[in-house]
């Protein structure tokens, strides 16, 4: 790998000449890994490289067509067709005619269709070239089951921040910079989400902007990146606080206030997908049963951002927080289950009621399994009135714990109602034995 130019971008001067420099990837790289085993064995194999941006996949691919002295030819999906794939095997034939291996390597491989994936089978099939394949999406959905059977897929992660700490330290070194201080150091590396391409430009650009000689703290970030540096500090404080006020918003009946706190976490960077999850959260959690239809729409908000991605999706979101917001409201649902357990880890496992027993044998039979058992469809109004669920308990207990308590709101006005009404049912029927 040849060595950039000193006025090429600090990402590619920092990029790793050897394994051993390259940072993070542990479970890839460490002694004994999947990939480090590839280059100490000698013998280079196909694969797809899945992982977020800014984590090394580019780097390693080059760093194997190093290590085995191949010929490196690299295609982009984004930007190539099939002439570039054309071109790719051509030089693989002229390359392998003067005894070299060659190494493809396809960027973002998921943004080719089928066919052009396919192009590659007989290629790889035969051992013209070594495939690699990088992609920010999961392969078994975005790549062929024919390529994907032919190569092994290594999962990249997103770096650490001690990673990022270590890379922005060397970063600082390479442009002769001031260190920055602790606060500001932090939000570069928050801000970069282990993205280590993202991370460098970013400093690169501040430090540009300002003067090596110049200390960069949090004011000099804001006023350098203004709109860019969100914010929103993803995984700290900030982070934890903002969505604590969310869903204290919806769980208040604050439309207004929800949808500010929405927007603050989606102008600061979130993935929609995670603030998706927590509403469906805060339909169970805080509305249950009172409107039984908020976790059907939180759920169908969450499947139309899917399908629409950013920023057509987010409008359905906002819907789902308005719509959370102005619903009645109950945790008896999520109060009640969290009794339940409760009790279950404190009671211990008793034994099954006979006639709550399946009985598919005879010997089951026999052993009275299911005996005595009253059919619900065929009684009164459906309803077994004083029938036992429960197993059996202490004389000293009440036989029947209780655990959800409807709130007089929405639904679960009716549903207490309904429960008032089958629990007195139940009394008659055991005052009558």
């Amino acid at each position: 790998m040849a060595a950039p130019s000193a006025d090429a971008p600090l990402a590619e001067r920092l990029r790793p000449r050897h394994l051993d420099d390259v940072i993070g990837q542990r479970d890839l790289l460490g002694p004994g890994k999947p990939v480090r085993v590839a280059f100490e064995s000698g013998r280079p194999h196909s694969m797809i490289l899945w992982g977020p941006p800014g984590v090394g996949k580019t780097t390693l691919a080059r760093l194997m067509a190093d290590a085995f002295d191949s010929r490196f030819v690299q295609i982009s999906a984004v930007l190539g067709g099939v002439k570039d794939i054309r071109d790719a095997v051509e030089q693989a034939r002229v390359t392998q005619a003067q005894g070299r291996r060659c190494i493809v390597f396809v960027d973002e491989v998921h943004r080719f269709n089928k066919a052009q994936q396919d192009a590659f089978l007989p290629h790889v099939e035969s051992g013209l070239f070594t495939f690699i394949g990088a992609t920010t999406e999961n392969p078994s959905f975005e790549v062929n089951s024919a390529l994907l059977s032919r190569a092994t897929v290594h999962v990249l992660q997103p770096l650490s921040e001690d990673d990022l700490r270590t890379l922005l330290a060397t970063a600082r070194a390479e442009l002769q910079a001031a260190e920055p201080t602790p606060e500001a150091a932090q939000r570069l590396i928050a801000y970069a989400d282990g993205d280590a391409r993202r991370l460098l430009n970013t400093y690169e650009n501040v430090v540009r902007m300002v003067g090596a000689a110049t200390v960069i703290d949090e004011a000099v970030l804001e006023q350098s990146l203004g709109a860019q540096l969100r914010r929103y500090d993803k995984g700290g404080d900030q982070f934890h606080d903002t969505i604590s006020a969310l869903h204290k918003s919806v769980r208040g009946s604050s439309p207004d206030a929800a949808l500010y706190w929405f927007a603050r976490m989606v102008d600061g960077g979130v993935d929609p997908r995670y603030i998706a999850r927590r509403l469906v959260r805060m339909a169970s959690e805080d509305i249950g049963l009172a409107d039984p239809r908020a976790l059907r729409l939180a759920l169908d908000a969450s499947e139309t951002y899917e399908r629409l991605g950013s920023p057509e999706g987010e409008l359905a979101l906002a819907q789902a927080v308005v719509y959370l917001a102005v619903a009645p409201k109950s945790n008896a649902v999520y109060t009640a289950w969290k009794a339940a357990r409760a009790f279950v880890q404190q009671d211990g496992s008793r034994p099954v009621p006979l006639h709550l027993r399946n009985a598919p044998t005879k010997l089951m039979k026999d052993l009275d399994y299911g005996r005595d058992y009253r059919y619900a469809h065929d009684e009164a109004d459906g309803y077994p009135s004083g029938e036992q669920y429960f197993p059996d308990f202490p004389h000293d207990r009440d036989p029947a714990p209780r655990f959800y308590a409807p709130v007089a709101r929405g639904l679960e006005i009716r549903i207490g109602e309904k429960l008032a009404q089958l629990r007195q049912l139940d009394d008659e029927a055991r005052k009558n034995r």
